[in-house]
């Protein structure tokens, strides 16, 4: 029983964080840029990331939380458990990163209005999110199907 809420927690936590960076960067992005006005734009994201991103520290939380307790259930777990775990870290020191770097300056840049330190931090942002979209997604799939590759 413990086992299926932890994943469950686990597999939720990871479809809310992926998912969000999935949507921002491909849909929401695209679409910003090509209706919003640089102020405007800079005004959504920093108001998209406030909400965004305590659903993201929480997501961290529960993914370590559930995805330790799941690799003490087993003597030894499997080797594609501890690539997702190396992954999963890395992704949490880059999206530590964005919060308190890029994410502190949009929002400094955003409420004195220096809308071109303000794109700077938002491009940083992208590129980051990008990044960590790519191993988010990878990590899917080791976590998905990699007992049937490792």
């Amino acid at each position: 029983m413990l086992m299926s809420i932890a994943l469950a927690l686990h597999v939720l936590s990871i479809v809310v964080w992926v998912g969000g960076m999935f949507f921002a960067h491909q849909a929401l992005r695209p679409a910003a840029v090509s209706v919003l006005e640089p102020p405007t734009r800079l005004r959504l994201w920093r108001a998209t990331f406030q909400r965004f991103f305590p659903w993201v520290w929480l997501s961290i939380v529960l993914v370590l939380a559930s995805g330790l307790w799941m690799m003490m259930q087993f003597p030894k777990p499997p080797i594609f458990v501890h690539v997702m775990l190396g992954l999963g870290v890395i992704m949490m020191l880059i999206f530590m990163h964005v919060f308190f770097a890029p994410y502190g300056r949009l929002k400094k840049a955003v409420a004195t209005e220096n809308w071109k330190e303000g794109g700077k931090a938002l491009g940083q942002i992208r590129m980051l999110v990008g990044l960590n979209l790519s191993i988010g997604l990878i990590t899917v799939i080791v976590g998905t199907a990699g007992k049937f590759f490792i």
